[in-house]
């Protein structure tokens, strides 16, 4: 073979090696990086607390197994690991769907019109006449993540919001007034809806309208505008918090934040200059 084309055979198996340790590089750090991000997801949760015992267990009988020799028990650990793949996503299905519906609430903005001011003038118009009168509500405002499954368990409805019509539908003794109203664009497609209530430690206060104003934003990116029917008070909650005790002009920019309609400005300074969070003050009643 010539000494030409035996260097140049050389010096392409040289690149193909590195490449090839280039890519199991790449390998090692993407599976680092996925298990690093489900690990931050479930950090906090139950489902962190049954997957460090299912470990710690699993570990133990294995490392027990080699030691004694036990081979009916290696051969049980061995073969159950297959088992064991399969029974994750089942045991954190509801992690495992809270990450994905995350990652599916990627914004774009040219594809949806961002609701107009007279939404916000509906919403918090509304707001003041029922908290005048003592009237408890919940409206939910979609926002990139649909409601349909929750649209459907209420009435449908298409109209204009606007605070006469907020008022009487949650006027005390009307038919849907038990219930959510999940508002989309500038109309009201439903009323009388059936809410998730969030599952986080809540103060004794708390009443069924606000578990489920904070349990729905939870679950997707909408956000609940409240009004307590015992104290009067409006609240909003977004990604699983609340402020509350919002006068009309507090209300209003707190949703013109939240649904962009500012256009993005001073939205976490605004957040936190009104970020009186329920779970770190429990004294505060809210009742629902």
């Amino acid at each position: 073979m010539p000494e030409s084309l035996r260097d140049a055979l050389q010096r392409f198996m040289d690149t193909a090696s590195g490449l090839s340790n280039v890519r199991s590089a790449l390998d090692v750090l993407l599976i680092a990086a996925i298990l690093y991000a489900l690990l931050r997801v479930l950090r906090g949760t139950t489902a962190m607390s049954l997957l460090r015992g299912g470990a710690i267990i699993f570990v133990a009988v294995y490392l027990l197994a080699e030691a004694l020799e036990l081979r009916v028990t290696r051969w049980l650990v061995r073969t159950s690991f297959t088992g064991l793949l399969v029974a994750i996503p089942i045991i954190f299905q509801p992690e495992i769907r809270r990450t994905l519906e995350r990652v599916g609430r990627t914004r774009v903005p040219a594809l949806r019109a961002r609701p107009a001011d007279t939404l916000i003038d509906a919403v918090a118009g509304g707001c003041r006449e029922l908290s005048s009168q003592r009237h408890g509500a919940l409206m939910v405002i979609e926002r990139e993540t649909g409601l349909e499954e929750y649209i459907a368990t209420g009435h449908p409805l298409d109209a204009a919001p606007s605070p006469a019509l907020l008022a009487n539908i949650f006027y005390r003794n009307a038919p849907l007034h038990d219930g959510a109203m999940i508002l989309r664009g500038d109309r009201i497609v439903a009323a009388g809806c059936t809410l998730p209530l969030t599952e986080a430690p809540m103060d004794g206060h708390v009443g069924t309208r606000h578990r489920a104003g904070i349990g729905v934003t939870e679950r997707t990116d909408a956000v609940s505008v409240i009004v307590s029917e015992e104290t009067g008070d409006v609240s909003v909650a977004s990604n699983g918090r609340l402020v509350s005790k919002l006068d009309d002009a507090g209300l209003r920019a707190m949703l013109a934040t939240l649904l962009g309609t500012d256009g993005g400005s001073g939205r976490g300074a605004r957040w936190a200059a009104t970020g009186r969070f329920l779970r770190r003050q429990p004294e505060r009643e809210v009742a629902g």
